[in-house]
């Protein structure tokens, strides 16, 4: 049988070797003498490329020989009936990294029955033309940039595999597991010290619009502009849909003063730097288009909870002050019985009071850089209602009219509306993050870096793989994902194959 198997590989890989003797020949011969380095790299590039693709060939060609040759007995498929009639010289192509190639293999029939392939579950062929090594190169160029330039990255490298419409189809279908995948997983635990954060945002992607929300795509059809050419100041066009992300860390805890946030208004000593806030530890994000608000803001407190089953930590929950998020973060809270710490994010208080100081002082001026730090001094300590009520009575000894009295009544009524959202004093003593910086940085990578691009229009279900997906590799979790979606595709596609022989190739 030894022997039988290197004749059979001398024969079935005469044409991998003729390919290669070639690329060797060509190497050695005058023709190449006078080739510049990067001439050689893209000859030896095409050329090997050519010689893996018919090395792989050659494999396929010599297990479609040995079992063709091989009395194997009928096999029982997934319904339990046995299939007896063997027919050989089946086909199909597969597209791979290296070009296309060909699959033969033998099918297993029974009249009234669908025919049975074994030699598909062994080598655990996908459903469709392209294999999973090109599934996970399109979903490596996808979350990197447009399909496009994915596209073209992988025909550089592969050679014309597949096209856009194709990349798309294969993204989508990669991250069909993605939400099994982290149900399964169970965190890290942390010590009852460690403080464990959520942080909630939205950002508006661009869609076609049979993707838009029900009410949006009215709005967007019912709309009446009052230019053609461009949208009038107030106007909205209608063609965003929202997606909700959700960041959950842990950190320990890094007490400060409120110095050590905001320079006071005469300046920092330099005699000690300001401490460092809490920095954040063990990440995930996950993040929904397709799904409303609230189902991303469980999935963030579903995980929290594995973290800390029995509530011995301190939540802390850094909001930007949107009602609508608050709301569910408190319903969502109080369904799971969960006491956290919800703070208001400080840069949003410090832009209300910017806005504020424009009214008083001008733009760009010391005296405004002055006002703003010495109120927003006081909200830290503790003092956000004292603060609201100089601003006003100032407004009022200015007498300000307008516009600059309306920036004033909002920043007033954005700090007295959140006052239960701004105990600054006792998050900096207790070193709690008082800011969102993790989930706004979260929105522009994943979202603003791909989704948001120059022209893009998304539908449903390409915008949802890819926010997923970009939030799986950012959660650096792609490679054991991708273990796991191989084995949950061989067992959709082959539940009853026989998996002695089985590895999966991720």
């Amino acid at each position: 049988m030894e022997r039988y198997d290197a004749i059979a590989a001398i024969a079935e890989f005469a044409a991998a070797v003729r390919a290669f003797d070639r690329l060797k020949s060509d190497l050695a011969g005058p023709r190449t003498a006078v080739l510049a380095h990067h001439e050689l790299e893209a000859l030896i590039e095409t050329q090997g490329r050519e010689v893996l693709r018919l090395l792989f060939q050659g494999h396929l060609d010599l297990r479609a020989r040995l079992e063709r040759e091989r009395m194997d007995r009928p096999p029982t498929a997934a319904d339990g009936l046995v299939r007896p009639y063997r027919e050989t010289g089946h086909h199909r192509a597969l597209a791979c990294v290296f070009g296309t190639v060909t699959v033969e293999r033998c099918a297993w029939r029974q009249k009234g029955l669908s025919a049975v392939r074994p030699a598909d579950a062994e080598l655990s062929l996908p459903a469709g033309r392209h294999s999973y090594g090109l599934h996970r190169l399109v979903v490596r160029e996808a979350i990197r940039g447009s399909y496009d330039q994915a596209k073209a990255a992988i025909e550089d490298r592969c050679g014309k595999v597949l096209g856009k419409r194709q990349a798309e189809r294969l993204a989508a279908e990669a991250a069909r597991d993605i939400d099994a995948f982290y149900r399964q997983r169970i965190p890290l635990p942390a010590t009852a010290d460690t403080l464990l954060v959520l942080q909630v945002d939205g950002k508006g992607i661009v869609m076609r619009p049979e993707a838009l929300w029900p009410a949006t795509f009215k709005a967007h059809l019912t709309a009446r502009r009052t230019m053609r050419t461009r949208l009038a100041p107030g106007e909205k066009p209608h063609r965003k849909r929202m997606a909700t992300l959700a960041c959950v860390f842990d950190a320990d805890p890094a007490p400060r003063r409120p110095h050590d946030v905001i320079a006071p208004p005469d300046g920092r000593s330099r005699t000690r730097p300001p401490r460092p806030g809490p920095v954040a530890v063990a990440k995930w994000l996950p993040g929904s288009v397709a799904h409303p608000p609230e189902h991303t803001i469980a999935a963030a407190f579903e995980q929290a909870e594995a973290r800390d089953p029995g509530h011995h930590r301190t939540w802390v929950v850094p909001v930007d002050g949107a009602r609508h998020q608050l709301d569910l973060i408190h319903a969502e809270a109080a369904r799971r019985r969960v006491s956290g710490q919800v703070l208001l994010d400080i840069v949003h208080v410090s832009e209300y009071l910017w806005t504020a100081a424009h009214a008083f002082h001008r733009p760009g001026t010391v005296e405004a850089e002055t006002w703003v730090a010495a109120h927003l001094t006081a909200i830290l300590h503790g003092q956000a209602a004292r603060a609201a009520t100089e601003i006003t009575a100032q407004a009022e000894q200015c007498r300000l009219r307008g516009a600059k009295r309306e920036a004033v009544d909002a920043c007033t009524g954005y700090l007295t509306g959140h006052l239960e959202q701004l105990g600054y004093d006792t998050a900096l003593a207790a070193g709690w993050p008082i800011a969102t910086g993790a989930i706004e940085g979260a929105c522009r990578h994943l979202i603003g870096d791909r989704l948001d691009i120059t022209g893009a229009r998304w539908g449903l279900t390409g915008a949802e793989a890819i926010l997923k997906l970009r939030a799986l590799h950012d959660n650096d979790n792609l490679d054991q994902y991708w273990t796991s979606h191989l084995a949950q595709e061989h067992e959709r596609l082959y539940p009853n194959s026989d998996q002695h022989n089985y590895r999966l190739t991720a």
